[in-house]
């Protein structure tokens, strides 16, 4: 917990240096003046309204988790499980998201059930996350006639880790070529129990998912839309669409990258789109860069921030068994 602590608290300083090189280039750009009155324009009712979305966008996936963790014959109550599910998304800003299996070891402690039984869950859930921002990316590309080849090399670039953890004859092959090591026969029992494990979940789960996992992406798409509206750029509805294209590419964009957070490489893309965009609608450089440094406070910290708290609450649960 303590490397987790550190982690956390790396992110948090990388993303304030973040900010703060944002807000360094729209003084240069526009002067300290006009930035700060920029940042003191902020809508109040609009932003909240952003938050509410970021804070609706995690609790409507929880279906879907529920049902990967029945699926797998997992037996937990909705009260205990919501929680759990809550507390993952403290470990986003890990690379990939891959730090959610901390959620694996939280059922473990509560379930006795090894780690291999349990992850599938996790590597479930994240899959559809992607799926559902690839979906809307390629989709809302051809809406706005833009870069659809990029999101379609980009999507199938974050898919090939996947194909590793879902084709079992890849594993086979270095199971043959390294299971004579004692020292990874831990390893292999593990993996085997995962492989085994996933097969409970069949391509009509996953389909299913994706009702639950596209609205979670609208919905965290739309707080991008209020944080607009909250610093004075009238958008009118129609172009819900390009907001869509904007959040789902440019986060597809630091993905891609693997560097956690999406620090740096997600902003300067949704900077780029926003002006591209909307720069003839009066969206200029400073107040791209407010909306940028708004918009990560609500979708990153305010998420962290309440995500943490389930975590926190849920550590309760490690120490059920010794």
């Amino acid at each position: 917990m303590r490397r987790a602590r550190i982690a956390v608290l790396t992110i948090l300083g990388l993303s304030i240096g973040m900010f703060i090189v944002i807000a360094v280039l729209a003084t240069l750009n526009e002067g300290l003046d006009k930035f700060v009155a920029t940042l003191e324009s902020i809508n109040p009712l609009y932003y909240s309204a952003a938050l509410v979305c970021v804070l609706l966008s995690t609790i409507v996936g929880f279906p879907k988790w529920d049902m990967f963790v029945k699926k797998l014959g997992i037996h937990i109550p909705w009260q205990q499980n919501f929680a759990i599910y809550q507390s993952m998304f403290s470990m986003d800003i890990t690379p990939g998201r891959w730090g959610r299996a901390v959620v694996a070891y939280t059922i473990n402690r509560i379930t006795g059930l090894r780690f291999g039984k349990t992850f599938p869950a996790v590597v479930a859930d994240i899959l559809t996350d992607f799926l559902g921002f690839i979906s809307v990316a390629i989709v809302t590309s051809f809406l706005v006639r833009s870069y659809t080849l990029v999101s379609i090399v980009i999507s199938v670039l974050l898919l090939i880790p996947f194909f590793f953890i879902y084709v079992r004859a890849p594993y086979e092959w270095v199971k043959r070529k390294l299971g004579v090591w004692r020292r990874l026969r831990g390893v292999f029992k593990t993996a085997d129990i995962y492989f085994r494990s996933s097969r409970s979940l069949d391509a009509g789960t996953y389909l299913y998912a994706m009702i639950f996992t596209i609205p979670s992406v609208i919905l965290s798409s739309l707080a991008l839309y209020f944080v607009i509206l909250s610093f004075g750029i009238a958008l009118a509805p129609d172009l819900i669409p390009t907001i869509l294209f904007i959040y789902t590419s440019s986060l597809l964009i630091g993905m891609v990258t693997g560097i956690p957070g999406t620090l740096g490489v997600t902003d300067a893309a949704m900077l780029g789109y926003l002006i591209a965009f909307f720069g003839s609608a009066g969206l200029t450089f400073g107040i791209a860069s407010a909306i940028i440094i708004f918009y990560r406070i609500a979708s990153m910290w305010f998420t962290e921030g309440v995500s943490t708290g389930f975590l926190i609450y849920t550590m309760r649960y490690w120490k059920l068994r010794g």
